[in-house]
């Protein structure tokens, strides 16, 4: 059974995240899909993915302020298929802000023109909505969309390895805030500042920056264009975190 109430940090060679097992074993020695693991920051943990497509699935939902948590080969169903019973397991489980959980088939378009793919993913939604589990088919076409793809693994790579604490960045908002909106290079400059230990009294830089505020929901910026430095950022004043939307319909 799945929780969100997981709590943990990425540290180094020594994980502190959630303990995943992976209901398919997807890294074999053999076949042409291209299988890699990665230390993913929002789960504490290597995630196993089968594929350049859930690679880059997974920038969009590491960047994703919405997205709590995600699991790979998270589970397996049994679903009706005619008088057959099929199993099934989905690409990835999102524990989205809310609480509520999303289950993801990656596929691209190309495999979805195939009468024996249709036939299946029409059957696993199908026993999805009528078990009122939510369920999302992210196609190359919404994976892929450029510049924000390139962008979001642009702000990624350049965020710290381990996230401020969330009361370390709202403290840090709260300082700058009347400065914005402000270019990246600006906002980078003033979240450096010099700040002064109230009970060691020594002097140290701020762990602050702007890439881990805007992976947190805290800033927001346009995906539209190539980000540089010179890009313009801006507080995020939205009634939620969202500052781009993978799925609009199922609140990510």
């Amino acid at each position: 059974m799945s929780s969100n109430l997981w709590q943990g940090a990425w540290r180094g060679r020594r994980p502190d995240g959630d303990v995943h097992k992976r209901a398919r074993n997807v890294i074999t020695p053999s076949g042409g899909i291209v299988r890699c693991k990665y230390p993913s920051r929002k789960n504490g943990r290597m995630v196993h993915l089968e594929g350049l497509l859930e690679l880059e699935a997974s920038y969009l939902f590491e960047a994703s302020p919405n997205i709590v948590r995600y699991r790979e080969q998270p589970i397996t169903f049994h679903y009706p298929d005619g008088p057959k019973l099929r199993r099934y397991t989905p690409d990835f489980e999102l524990v989205l802000s809310t609480g509520e959980i999303v289950f993801i088939e990656v596929k691209p378009v190309s495999s979805l023109q195939h009468a024996k793919v249709q036939h299946k993913l029409g059957c696993v939604a199908e026993h999805m909505y009528r078990s009122g589990k939510p369920f999302v088919i992210l196609t190359d076409q919404v994976i892929r969309q450029e510049p924000r793809l390139s962008n979001l693994r642009w702000i990624y790579h350049r965020a710290r390895r381990i996230p401020p604490s969330p009361d370390a960045m709202r403290v840090a908002i709260n300082k700058v805030r009347h400065h914005f909106p402000v270019s990246i290079a600006k906002a980078t400059a003033l979240l450096r500042t010099i700040c002064i230990d109230p009970y060691s009294g020594f002097i140290t830089l701020s762990d602050i920056d702007p890439y881990s505020l805007l992976l947190a929901g805290h800033l927001r910026c346009s995906l539209d264009q190539p980000i540089t430095q010179e890009t313009l950022i801006e507080l995020n004043t939205g009634a939620d975190n969202g500052w781009f939307c993978i799925a609009q319909e199922q609140g990510f």
